[in-house]
């Protein structure tokens, strides 16, 4: 590492905690049923919660003309004191969005300015403060679907939210990386690296069925292991539930659940096969150690993903395994870079 280089790699390694931070409260906010309480998005007259009881009113007022309100919570005694509460931890959620927003493109002008990034660092930063952009309005679009007739957001675009914030932020800590170890070595092991590639795509897929699990309530059902249920390893609503096989395996509560329980199998046996390999070359002390961290992590994130199937995803095992897979993509997106330059 460069010593000219450590202001803007504290940059980046801050942007990472806040991109976790916000993860870890978009996963607060889904578990509570709190991504619906505010109806409207305004870059600045939302950046504080209402101060007066009489905005409080009015804001709830308004949240009362929407179907998570009229279809659900009206049946359920749902008072003020409630709708402050979850108010409080979608308002948290866009607000960390804010945060990150400044954090990422004030000191990025400062270092331009300052001349502190060269070309290639310039170019990865302007994807980045993009991918920021984009992943607000995929913020938006999510909660949007909804606010119109059901009370509840698709499933595919909250994954798709959900998916790419673990992308910007394995990116970001990627570029962080290249600054931490800017020399580029030729190393004898593109076998390890490209099975490493295929193993961070399984856990891409991985990620994106934890989000159609989260948005379709799927942990709910079949909450036994290895089993699904009835002593059944496929269980029959796999396969009713909708009208074509597709539509089951990405739409249908039952197929969801099925294919993010099975593929686990299929990441564990991506990064066990990328470890066997390892021993086979002579790696690094930091390439062993991020190859050791992985198959580490994953057992305990499929651990994780047991438990909270077993004990229908109560709101402390659900956010842990969400956590847990943040920190399978860090040492996944480490060890790749470590393979790979």
């Amino acid at each position: 590492m460069k010593k000219e280089n450590k202001s803007v790699i504290v940059w980046l390694l801050s942007g990472c905690v806040l991109l976790f931070l916000m993860v870890v409260v978009g996963g607060i906010t889904r578990l509570t049923n709190s991504g619906l309480s505010m109806t409207d998005w305004h870059l600045v007259t939302d950046t504080f919660p209402p101060l007066t009881d009489a905005k409080w009113n009015e804001a709830f007022e308004q949240y009362k003309k929407f179907p998570e309100y009229q279809k659900i919570n009206i049946h359920n005694d749902f008072q003020l004191t409630d709708y402050k509460f979850i108010y409080f931890w979608e308002w948290f959620h866009r607000f960390i969005g804010r945060i990150i927003g400044l954090v990422f493109f004030v000191p990025f002008v400062y270092f331009l300015l300052r001349k502190k990034l060269d070309r290639a660092t310039v170019k990865k930063c302007i994807i980045l403060l993009a991918m920021g952009a984009f992943q607000g309005f995929l913020g938006w679009f999510m909660v949007r679907s909804g606010l119109i007739d059901n009370p509840d957001v698709s499933h595919f675009r909250l994954s798709l939210h959900l998916t790419f914030a673990f992308i910007t932020f394995a990116y970001t800590l990627w570029v962080a990386l290249d600054l931490i170890y800017p020399e580029k070595t030729i190393t004898k092991v593109i076998p390890l690296r490209n099975i490493a590639r295929f193993a961070l795509v399984a856990l891409l897929i991985q990620i994106i069925y934890g989000g159609f699990v989260a948005g379709l309530n799927a942990g709910l059902i079949h909450n036994h292991w290895p089993l699904m249920s009835d002593g059944q390893f496929i269980h029959d609503s796999v396969f009713i539930e909708q009208p074509t096989l597709v539509k089951n395996l990405i739409e249908g509560k039952s197929g969801v659940q099925f294919v993010h329980r099975t593929f686990a199998y299929v990441v564990v046996a991506f990064i066990l096969f990328l470890y066997y390999k390892s021993t086979k070359f002579s790696l690094s002390r930091t390439q062993k150690n991020g190859v050791k961290t992985l198959v580490l992590f994953v057992f305990i994130q499929f651990a994780l993903g047991v438990f909270t199937l077993l004990y229908s995803v109560p709101l402390a095992l659900g956010l842990i395994h969400q956590i847990m897979a943040f920190f399978l993509l860090s040492a996944m997106t480490f060890t790749l870079h470590r393979l790979s330059k």
